[in-house]
C-alpha cells in the first residue's frame, strides 16, 4: 500500500469519471496501454480489482468504490498542500449543488461574500433536487450540496444552513385555501419526483385523503409560477423565491399550516469528508446566519 502513487490514483480516478479507458486517455493525452497498465499495477498492489465489466462497459467493483472516496481526498488534499504552501489560501474548484429555490434566493449573497475572500476558488453550481443532490454527493459526484429536510442521512455530515417558509400559490382569483380539503381535484404543478418540496405537500394533502386530478411537471420557479398565474393548476414553494421574483400581485398566496410551512435547507457533506475549500464555505456560511 506504501508503493502506490498520486499519479496512478488520478488515472483511476480518470477512468471512472470519463466512463471508460479510452476516454481517459484521450483526456490525459496518453495511450490505452498506457492507462490500462497502470490500473492493472494498482490492482496488483492492493490484491483486489477495481473494475468489473457489464454490458461491455468498466464499473466500479466494491473495493473500487471504497478506494475511489480515499483517491479524492487524497488528490484533493495534494492539490490543496501545493496551493497553501505557495499561495496560503483556498484554491482549485469547489462543486456544489443546490435546489433552484436556494440559488435563487439564498446563495447570491453568500457566494458573493465568499468569492471576496477566496478569489481563487472556482465554485461550480449543480442545480436539482434534493433527493438527486443527496445521491450525487454519495457518488463523490459533487463535494456537497444544499439540500431540503427530510432526506436520507446515510453517510453524511451536515451544517444548518437555511430557514424556508413555504406557501401554496393559486391564480389570483381563486378562493382562499385554507385546508388540504379545499385542494380536491386540483392540478399540481412542481418539479420531478425527488423534489421535497412536492412531497411535503403531497404528504398534506395525503392526510385529508387528497389527490391530485394530474401533476404537471416543470423543472424552473419562472415556469411555475406562470403558470400558476395562468389558471393552470397551483404549486407550493419558498416564499423567498416569490420575493426574488416579485411575483405577489400576479398570484393568490396562500399560507400553510406551520408544520408544513417551515423547513429546514442544510448544507450536506460526505462523513469524514473535508477539503480547505469546504471548510471556507462552512465557515462563510456560519458567519452569514449567524
Amino acid at each position: 500500500m506504501r508503493n502506490m502513487d498520486l499519479e496512478s490514483l488520478h488515472i483511476f480516478k480518470a477512468v471512472v469519471e470519463y466512463g471508460g479507458i479510452t476516454k481517459a486517455a484521450s483526456q490525459l493525452n496518453r495511450v490505452q496501454s498506457n492507462i490500462t497498465t497502470r490500473v492493472q499495477n494498482l490492482e496488483e498492489r492492493l490484491g483486489v480489482k477495481l473494475f468489473q465489466r457489464q454490458n461491455g462497459k468498466l464499473v466500479l467493483s466494491s473495493e473500487g468504490k471504497v478506494l475511489l472516496g480515499y483517491a479524492e481526498r487524497l488528490l484533493r488534499l495534494s492539490s490543496e498542500a501545493e496551493s497553501a504552501m505557495r499561495h496560503g489560501g483556498p484554491r482549485g474548484i469547489l462543486r456544489i449543488g443546490t435546489m433552484e429555490s436556494t440559488a435563487a434566493a439564498r446563495l447570491p449573497q453568500l457566494l458573493s461574500a465568499y468569492h471576496e475572500l477566496y478569489p481563487d476558488v472556482q465554485i461550480e453550481l449543480v442545480p436539482g433536487t434534493s433527493g438527486a443532490l443527496v445521491g450525487r454527493v454519495q457518488r463523490f459526484e459533487i463535494e456537497a450540496a444544499f439540500v431540503a429536510e427530510p432526506f436520507a442521512p446515510s453517510g453524511l455530515e451536515s451544517q444548518q444552513a437555511f430557514v424556508e417558509e413555504l406557501v401554496l400559490i393559486t391564480p389570483r382569483r381563486s378562493a382562499p385555501i385554507e385546508t388540504a380539503d379545499d385542494l380536491q381535484q386540483r392540478t399540481v404543478i412542481a418539479f420531478a419526483s425527488g423534489c421535497t418540496y412536492r412531497r411535503i405537500l403531497e404528504d398534506w394533502l395525503s392526510t385529508s385523503a387528497v389527490v391530485p386530478d394530474r401533476v404537471l411537471e416543470l423543472s424552473s420557479y419562472h415556469a411555475i409560477i406562470a403558470c400558476v398565474a395562468a389558471g393552470s393548476g397551483m404549486a407550493i414553494m419558498p416564499r423567498s423565491v416569490l420575493e426574488v421574483v416579485k411575483a405577489e400581485d400576479q398570484l393568490r398566496v396562500n399560507v400553510l399550516p406551520p408544520k408544513v410551512a417551515r423547513v429546514n435547507t442544510r448544507l450536506v457533506w460526505r462523513e469524514g469528508h473535508q477539503s480547505v475549500a469546504l471548510d471556507a464555505m462552512r465557515a462563510a456560511l456560519t458567519r452569514q446566519t449567524a
